[in-house]
């Protein structure tokens, strides 16, 4: 069996080796050195509700830390959008920070710097008087906590002080607690409990005297860090748990002690279910080379497929990682070192918080979808109070503003899709699923009230239904009918009578969704054979380089424009595409990652390619997060979708696989396995010199399958069952194969190399 790939991000540098460049100068004073530092040489840990960035310091070691629901504000009944403002939007806190300092040594060699995506754990190791010392780090989800351990290759006596700092206002009196730790606890003005503990094991532990530090001495030290808040994902308990964030803490901490091999295995089993389920394999990385320098490399022209496969496995590890517990990941998925971050990172609801979800059921983690849905479905009652309050409390449904919080609060400019943008979210865990009970029980209750919503709001024109006062996120003035808003609002009608079929539901909500989808106004084609963004033609504004691609939504996330069902529209979206140019304001983190997935589907596989590589050119950090600037979560998710959809594609009733792949440029050869398609199957696939050259599916339901395979065309294609005898299909007309399939089983599938085309 071939061995994966290293998913090491590894350095030979200590940390401060960049300074921040010349093109990044922030406007924000906060956004400044040293900021800058933690943004780019921190790397992330986290179990989806705790995280911290580990700054790989051997001497003096810094871990900031983070709590998923640390948060100021409110229900923000006023709709402003105002991080101090008492029960207004508020903002995501930074929590805390951790310091070891080494003692006994003040000089160190042959150091050495891990993040191993695999698992999930941290590791720094270094030299001094002949001793060599590691350190390693990771956040466990089985028991709540960080773990640290320090050890040394020889019997010495290790010493440290330990310091934890409350980052979230005025510094909270810090307290020794019992032998062998240290506590600090607070709450925010909005009765936002939180605590910390630091508890060491396995070696003594003295508190230094008029200071708020411990002395560790062992011939290992071993340091386990809990963080609370008395938050609770219910509306009805307004968002308070009944259990105080000292008594969270006081339940991980106590009781039987678990030794660290065991927290060790208990931490890798859980990550490496989830992380280990996909594999990527397009190239060996360069010897002798860390990662900041192959970086610098790669920007200077240089070929590194390892680094994209490092830079597509990232986007996966930091949804594990942030993404497992009540709350869904935020505009920076949970690492924040601020108390004023960008935009409070919040939640963006037209176009970020969907992005952070984008790779979620294609990359195989559909568990991490949960918080997502928990989150839509708490803010419910807030979204609906504060849709009722601006257009009138007879308004059936609800929708969001742009920015909402973690208690349902809407801020800023009303995003009128957002909630129909939601279902498809909804709708897209079913159709890799099919979770019947999820559809009836979770989805179709959301599609009820959100086409309420829209039934009510949409306006005629000219025998066309139109949304009302739309918007292209976030480019262009606010009329009737945008494309972006028309595309999302097919979607949600489409996707509801999809599901009603499934569901065996027609009653008179189906019916009116039923003529409404028939008189939406659909994608127009423009006079320079463009996707027309508005009903009236702006050239300017069309060609222009901006971010947002808003008007192509119907060719991804959507699916109202493929280049099966409707070349000439999936040509005028090529065109569209090409004038935004990548250029400019085009260099955002998650642009790239959205018109990687756009190019893929539009079956254009070298300027899909161009996009990973645009995003690491333009908008990586050393440590592979992506930066907008700042950091952003969703541009390491965007790409990481983008690059799905150029490996396997599910959306138009079949599965494609490799559809996307440019060889002719540095991935001559490659496999992945384990992405997942639309019916409940696992894909894997193969190339080689230019050409696909085997695929494979598991199917986890038994549903049919239909295959489509890139610039092939044989008669038949040969298929091995992991069960039984092999058989061949043969070709349809439309040019895909079928076959049926038994649940649990896995299809080996092959075909005659020399009838396939050399690559584009």
């Amino acid at each position: 069996m071939a061995q994966a790939p290293s998913l090491l991000l590894e350095y030979k540098t200590p940390p401060k080796y960049l300074k921040q460049p010349a093109s990044e100068k922030y406007s924000d004073p906060a956004m400044a050195f040293p900021h800058s530092d933690w943004m780019r040489e921190g790397l992330p840990i986290g179990n989806g509700r705790l995280g911290a960035m580990v700054m790989g310091d051997p001497l003096n070691e810094r871990i900031q830390f983070n709590e998923i629901s640390l948060w100021t504000g409110g229900a923000n009944e006023s709709g402003k959008y105002s991080a101090d403002e008492p029960g207004g939007f508020g903002s995501y806190q930074n929590f805390g920070d951790l310091f070891i300092t080494m003692k006994g040594m003040d000089r160190y060699e042959n150091y050495r710097r891990s993040l191993d995506l695999a698992t999930g754990i941290h590791t720094t190791t270094w030299t001094s008087d002949g001793v060599t010392y590691k350190r390693e780090v990771f956040c466990s989800h089985p028991d709540e906590c960080i773990v640290i351990r320090m050890t040394a290759d020889k019997p010495v006596e290790i010493f440290a002080d330990i310091e934890m700092r409350d980052t979230v206002g005025e510094p909270a009196p810090i307290q020794n607690r019992g032998s062998d730790g240290i506590y600090f606890n607070g709450e925010l003005d909005n009765g936002m409990q939180y605590a910390a503990l630091v508890r060491s094991h396995g070696c003594l532990s003295h508190p230094i005297p008029d200071k708020n530090q411990r002395r560790l001495a062992g011939s290992q030290l071993e340091l386990r860090l809990y963080a609370a808040t008395n938050y609770a994902l219910d509306a009805e308990a307004n968002f308070r748990s009944k259990k105080t964030a000292s008594q969270k803490i006081t339940e991980w901490s106590t009781g039987k002690h678990k030794p660290y091999d065991e927290l060790h295995t208990r931490h890798l089993t859980d990550f490496t279910k989830l992380m280990g389920r996909v594999t990527l394999d397009i190239g060996a990385p360069p010897e002798g080379l860390d990662l900041h320098q192959r970086l610098e490399r790669y920007r200077q022209g240089s070929q590194d497929p390892h680094l994209e496969m490092l830079l597509f496995q990232m986007g996966r590890y930091l949804l594990i990682s942030s993404s497992r517990h009540c709350l869904p990941a935020n505009l920076q998925g949970l690492w924040n070192d601020m108390n004023h971050p960008a935009w409070n990172s919040d939640y963006h609801t037209n176009i970020n918080i969907q992005m952070n979800y984008w790779p979620v059921e294609v990359a195989n983690l559909s568990e991490c979808a949960m918080p997502l849905f928990n989150w839509i479905e708490a803010s419910i009652p807030g979204s609906r109070a504060a849709t009722q309050k601006a257009f009138g409390e007879d308004t059936p449904g609800w929708t969001m503003r742009t920015s909402v919080n973690i208690s349902g609060g809407n801020g800023w400019e009303w995003n009128l899709p957002a909630s129909a943008w939601f279902c498809l979210h909804y709708w897209e865990h079913y159709t890799f699923t099919r979770d019947e009970v999820f559809l009836r029980e979770r989805a179709w209750p959301i599609f009820e009230e959100v086409c309420q919503f829209w039934l009510a709001k949409l306006i005629e024109k000219d025998g066309k239904l139109l949304v009302p006062d739309g918007w292209s996120p976030e480019h262009g003035p606010r009329e009737d009918g945008p494309a972006h808003d028309q595309q999302v609002v097919w979607a949600l009608f489409t996707h509801t009578l999809e599901a009603a079929k499934v569901l065996e539901i027609n009653n008179d909500l189906v019916k009116q969704v039923r003529i409404a989808r028939s008189k939406l106004l659909g994608p127009e084609i423009g006079t320079w054979g463009q996707i027309m963004e508005w009903r009236v033609e702006r050239p300017t504004l069309e060609k222009s380089q901006h971010r947002h691609t808003s008007h192509l939504f119907a060719v991804y996330p959507g699916s109202q424009i493929t280049l099966q069902q409707d070349p000439e529209l999936a040509k005028a979206a090529v065109i569209s595409l090409a004038a935004r140019g990548n250029a400019g304001d085009s260099r955002r983190s998650w642009t790239w990652g959205w018109r990687c997935a756009l190019w893929a589907r539009l079956g254009m596989p070298s300027q899909a390619s161009d996009m990973v590589r645009g995003q690491l050119t333009w908008n990586t950090l050393p440590n592979l997060l992506a930066t907008h600037p700042p950091f952003q979560f969703d541009g390491n998710a965007g790409i990481t979708a983008g690059m799905c959809e150029m490996f396997v594609q599910s959306h138009a009733d079949a599965i494609f696989v490799m559809p996307a792949i440019s060889t002719k440029r540095n991935w001559r050869q490659g496999s992945f396995k384990g992405l997942k398609a639309r019916g409940g199957f696992e894909v894997g696939g193969s190339w080689k010199d230019r050409a696909a050259r085997s695929a494979s599916i598991v199917s986890q339901l038994g549903n049919p399958v239909t295959l489509r395979i890139p610039n092939i065309k044989p008669a038949t294609i040969q298929v091995i069952p992991s069960e039984g005898e092999a058989f061949e299909a043969k070709r349809r007309e439309d040019g895909t194969y079928h076959f049926q399939t038994r649940p649990g089983e896995r299809y080996d599938i092959t075909w005659k190399v020399t009838e396939a085309k050399v690559d584009r």
